[in-house]
């Protein structure tokens, strides 16, 4: 299996629990040079912008800790630019899941609302 595979089998994972919890995807794969946000998640309350990582049981760090402050600042460009391009009312939300794959089954989904804000970044919403 490739890295890509991988990758949509935990994005497909997210977005069935995302579903599952009240959320309505509004988005996948959204990129801007520079950025890119996998899933985009809307319910009456939040515009979730969601990074998610896909890991083996066995992986030495987790995907929470691959979202360092580099990715995030990526993160929220692109999301700055997807809430000019669509602008809303809702509040954003910046959230990580980390999907365990254990071969080609999904052992579990380990997810962080609000995982992390803008402070400090020079992006407004």
């Amino acid at each position: 299996m490739t890295k890509a595979e991988i990758g949509k089998l935990g994005e497909d994972a997210v977005c069935g629990y995302l579903t599952s919890h009240g959320y309505e995807i509004a988005a996948r794969n959204y990129r801007i040079k520079g950025g890119e946000i996998d899933i985009i998640a809307v319910n009456n309350e939040y515009i979730a912008f969601v990074e998610v990582k896909t890991r083996n049981p066995h992986s030495l760090g987790t995907g929470f800790d691959a979202v360092n402050e580099r990715k995030r600042g990526l993160i929220i460009r692109a999301a700055s630019d997807f809430c000019c391009k669509n602008p809303n009312q809702l509040q954003p939300r910046f959230d990580v899941a980390q999907v365990i794959l254990d071969e080609v089954r999904i052992s579990s989904i380990d997810y962080i609302s609000n995982a992390y804000d803008t402070t400090g970044y020079k992006f407004i919403f």
